[in-house]
């Protein structure tokens, strides 16, 4: 009898874990914040400088160093997606360690996917939400478009609502 229960529980607990992870399109720990130049290279004949945007997926990166203390995001097949973001601050410029421009004003923030690693992309985003001084923002939302159901190289951006240049990217958490 003992046996035949531990079966029992064993197939429900693996048939629930396989539907939870059907449910989850992609997840991200962890962030990286922006440095706007990728390269920089020197011709060594002629001394030409040529500098490298970081644009990530056919998305420009923002003007000024950025940073983020922590940032987790889980997208699910239905396309909502939920990211706490906590300490996105610039990391140079007058407005060092702050969420704020320049002129002291706040920033508003929304979370991009892009599943595709070659163009062209389609983005799927969510609306704006404010980013707060000390560079805090939560999204609980859903994508728009709806996102496919696989998404085998997924990235996640933080974007300004104004410009649209990319200030943080998810890590992704690799086996969800």
């Amino acid at each position: 009898m003992k046996s035949k229960l531990s079966i029992v529980l064993t197939a429900i607990l693996a048939s629930s874990t396989t539907l939870f992870a059907q449910g989850t399109l992609a997840k991200f720990k962890g962030g990286i914040g922006v440095t706007p130049i990728s390269n920089v290279s020197v011709n060594a004949t002629t001394g030409m400088v040529t500098v490298v945007s970081n644009t990530v997926r056919g998305v420009n990166p923002a003007g000024q160093l950025w940073v983020i203390a922590d940032l987790k995001a889980t997208v699910n097949v239905d396309g909502r997606i939920m990211v706490d973001g906590r300490g996105l601050v610039f990391s140079g410029g007058n407005s060092i360690g702050s969420g704020l421009a320049p002129a002291g004003t706040a920033f508003n923030v929304f979370a991009t996917l892009i599943c595709e690693t070659a163009a062209p992309f389609t983005q799927f985003s969510t609306n704006a939400v404010p980013l707060s001084a000390e560079g805090d923002f939560r999204i609980d939302e859903v994508l728009s478009p709806l996102p496919p159901s696989s998404c085998d190289s997924p990235v996640l951006l933080i974007r300004e609502a104004v410009g649209q240049s990319w200030f943080a990217a998810g890590i992704p958490k690799i086996g969800h």
